[in-house]
């Protein structure tokens, strides 16, 4: 492998494959992502997110032999994902805990910003706040459709694999839920 360049997902599944040290690679790729993702999907505490990436990442591992290298990788670790936070939401029996929409280190890099206005940060937190609150109310597969596309910056052809839907089903939903959560702001008075 050339040090110039990252190898490529497909290439440290071909390398993990042989010698399991490459696999903290993946992880190491992942883990980040994946841990905003099911955040995201409402897996908010520290010791519970552990967990789901935890079995996500033993699930990979223990399936990665069966991973069709000819599919996208991503689409692939993220609808393991996807399934992990559904069975953790299961075991509990109950409701989601909700959704993030900023990233902490999004507003300690505005904040830090020198040129920064105080009310700019104050909107954008009112922003995100009254987003998160119509997010919350949106139909779960707008919900999960929305996250998938403009949190993970997911392609449709990713998202289809991950809710295992056709690729023209997540333009639809992708569409019907720009279109229920402008009606969620409208309703918040925004």
């Amino acid at each position: 492998m050339p040090e110039s360049s990252a190898p490529t997902d497909n290439e440290l599944v071909t390398h993990s494959l042989r010698d399991r040290a490459f696999f903290g690679n993946l992880v190491e790729r992942y883990e980040a992502r994946l841990e905003r993702y099911i955040t995201r999907l409402g897996v908010r505490n520290p010791d519970d997110r552990a967990d789901v990436l935890q079995e996500i990442f033993i699930k990979v591992y223990r399936n990665l032999n069966s991973f069709d290298q000819s599919l996208s990788f991503s689409a692939w670790i993220y609808r393991i994902a996807h399934n992990e936070a559904i069975s953790w939401y299961r075991k509990l029996q109950s409701r989601p805990e909700g959704y993030l929409v900023s990233e902490g280190d999004d507003i300690v890099k505005l904040i830090a910003a020198d040129n920064v206005d105080p009310e700019a940060i104050f909107d954008q937190q009112v922003s995100n706040k009254l987003l998160l609150r119509a997010l919350e109310q949106l139909d779960d597969k707008y919900r999960e459709v929305l996250i998938l596309r403009y949190f993970e910056h997911l392609e449709y052809e990713d998202i289809s694999d991950v809710l295992h839907v056709p690729t023209g089903t997540v333009g639809t939903l992708v569409h019907r839920a720009k279109k229920q959560l402008k009606q969620k702001l409208e309703s918040l008075d925004i």
